[in-house]
């Protein structure tokens, strides 16, 4: 892979690592403004209590995922934030199919575009590609 083009995948994994932890981050300091920006309402109680601790720690979670296997080079970090993101589009999807969910395409097209961004990243950005066989 020409050393422009890693260059540019480089920063897009980094900022979509960013994204992620900021997203996370901001479900733990400012609940609403995370919810609003997923086109969602907070819940109460003990619904909210799940809400913020999954979605905030999705996100966090996905966003050390990213950094770690950019710091350590290994796929397997990207891999597994590519799963996650992939699951949730599928699971938006499936709201829609099965259970009177709105389809939303501004969120499902994005999750897709990053998923497959990490997993071009996972073969590209990893120690693994660089390794030849003997």
């Amino acid at each position: 892979m020409k050393k422009a083009l890693r260059t540019v995948l480089w920063v897009l994994t980094g900022l979509i690592a960013l994204n992620f932890l900021v997203m996370g981050l901001r479900w733990a300091v400012a609940p609403s403004g995370a919810a609003e920006a997923l086109n969602m309402s907070l819940f109460n109680g003990a619904a909210l209590s799940s809400q913020i601790g999954d979605v905030g720690g999705l996100f966090l979670c996905m966003g050390l995922f990213v950094l770690f296997g950019m710091v350590t080079k290994k796929r397997e970090w990207f891999l597994a934030t590519s799963l996650l993101v992939y699951a949730i589009a599928i699971f938006r999807i499936l709201a829609w199919l099965f259970h009177g969910a709105s389809l939303v395409i501004p969120l499902i097209v994005p999750e897709i575009v990053i998923g497959t961004l990490l997993l071009i990243a996972s073969k590209k950005l990893t120690a693994d590609q660089s390794q030849k066989p003997e």
